[in-house]
């Protein structure tokens, strides 16, 4: 079976922290994101509710969006 490369750029703290959970939990962070993708693709959806709030990033605009992900792989 071929493989494909996912890559995402996401701020230090963050990977630290989720890495030490997945780890507690068993499962490495390739492991989470197959079964984030696997769920996605199962329910047609993203699996969890996103609403306006504090953490609001997702349902910023297209183009506000890739401005922002620009941004991180600006030298």
């Amino acid at each position: 079976m071929k493989e494909a490369t996912v890559r995402a750029r996401v701020e230090p703290e963050l990977k630290e922290d989720a890495e030490r959970i997945l780890a507690e939990l068993g499962i490495s962070t390739t492991e989470a994101i197959r079964m984030f993708l696997s769920q996605i693709r199962l329910r047609k959806a993203i699996p969890f509710d996103v609403e306006l709030g504090e953490n609001s990033d997702l349902l910023r605009s297209s183009a506000s969006r890739q401005a922002a992900l620009d941004s991180l792989y600006d030298d």
